[in-house]
């Protein structure tokens, strides 16, 4: 028995989360990458942050078949970029910034 409107609606939900979720991840990827940090967040802030990049990486396999194969791909490649630019030094684990520099004053 078809659920109808019901399923529809859940599908569009389905779909337009995982529109948001890759967005996210590639705008939250371009922004780390061409913008530098100009101070360390506090621990709490960090992890949190961690976390939640990791949850939006997971929530993509969640919406693989709503989402358009080339955009699941771009946000799934960008959200492990994301992860990856912490490995780059002190600095970028802390940040989650490619680059970092003091502000000027």
């Amino acid at each position: 028995m078809s659920e109808g409107p019901a399923a529809s609606a859940n599908e569009k939900n389905l779909r337009i989360i995982g529109y948001v979720l890759s967005l996210t991840l590639i705008a939250t990827f371009l922004y780390r990458t061409l913008v530098a940090a100009h101070e360390y967040p506090s621990r709490g802030s960090q992890m949190m942050e961690i976390f939640l990049d990791v949850l939006c990486v997971i929530g993509m396999f969640g919406v693989k078949s709503k989402i358009p194969a080339p955009l699941f791909w771009a946000g799934l490649v960008c959200g492990v970029l994301v992860l990856a630019i912490r490995l780059n030094g002190d600095a970028s684990w802390w940040t989650g910034h490619l680059t970092y520099s003091l502000s000027p004053r």
